[in-house]
């Protein structure tokens, strides 16, 4: 906590709240000139709003740090579907706020729909265009929180290879969610943190459910090339119509209005004149 206030309080100063260090300098220095009087009580009041500013921040810092552990605890991985990007008119630090429209599904939850308000920066906005998220959510509640780091495995905006000695080769799983979102799943479930390279040696059996993801999703790619497709029956082209049922034709179009008396003679002895 005292690392996470002395951080908000940095910032708090490195965005303005140095004026009231400097006043209140500025007055003892100077002797605690009568005249200076206000600049002790200005810097006085700006350091204590720095100071509670800066606290406010640790702590909402605090709560939302338990609130993710608590997510990557017992929440549910899920995959976030982003259906809708919308602008807000917004930019913090020169970043546009846009508002994502989300289908959200996973494993023992009933899908839904949701929406969320984060930052396109220039590491995210790959990811948002590729449209497909991962969460972490809450099923009791459907609180989810946006995981950036496994939203750039699953989105294809970090490669995704595993090599197996057990046959010696290296699988490229990059860009398919399916199966990367199934090996995710397994990871947390079994506390394998994805920090820097994952090396399951010493985890037999995650490495085998792991490795059979990888099989059924890169089987295709083993199979020989089917078969060429049975060439289509030929089927022989409809018998020409008939004299009379030429004739038929017209008589029956006169009928209608379709074509005029003189169509009608002309087609008519057209049809005569082929016989």
């Amino acid at each position: 906590m005292l690392v996470r206030y002395l951080k908000a309080q940095a910032m708090v100063l490195l965005c303005g709240g140095l004026v009231g260090p400097i006043f209140l300098t500025v007055y003892f220095f100077s002797g605690q000139d009568e005249l200076l009087k206000w600049m002790f009580w200005a810097g006085l009041l700006v350091t204590a709003v720095d100071v509670l500013v800066a606290l406010g921040l640790a702590g909402f810092g605090q709560m939302r740090s338990a609130e993710l552990e608590q997510l990557e605890a017992g929440g549910v991985l899920a995959l976030a579907e982003v259906t809708g990007i919308g602008e807000t008119g917004t930019r913090v630090n020169d970043q546009p706020l846009v508002k994502l429209n989300l289908q959200i599904s996973g494993p023992g939850l009933a899908p839904f729909q949701a929406q969320d308000k984060v930052l396109a920066s220039v590491s995210r906005l790959p990811m948002i265009t590729a449209r497909k998220l991962v969460a972490l959510v809450d099923p009791a509640t459907n609180k989810f929180h946006i995981d950036w780091q496994r939203s750039a495995l699953v989105s294809g905006m970090m490669p995704v290879r595993l090599t197996s000695e057990q046959d010696g080769r290296t699988y490229d799983l990059t860009g398919r969610s399916g199966p990367i979102m199934a090996i995710l799943q397994i990871l947390k479930a079994n506390g394998v943190s994805l920090e820097g390279m994952a090396d399951l040696r010493s985890n037999p059996a995650v490495r085998q459910q792991v490795m059979d993801v990888v099989r059924r999703a890169t089987a295709a790619e083993r199979e020989p090339a089917a078969a060429p497709a049975a060439a289509a029956p030929v089927v022989p082209p409809a018998p020409a119509p008939s004299t009379a049922q030429r004739l038929q034709e017209i008589e029956t179009l006169r009928a209608m209005g379709t074509i005029s008396e003189a169509e009608y003679t002309a087609k008519r002895a057209q049809i005569i004149a082929e016989l």
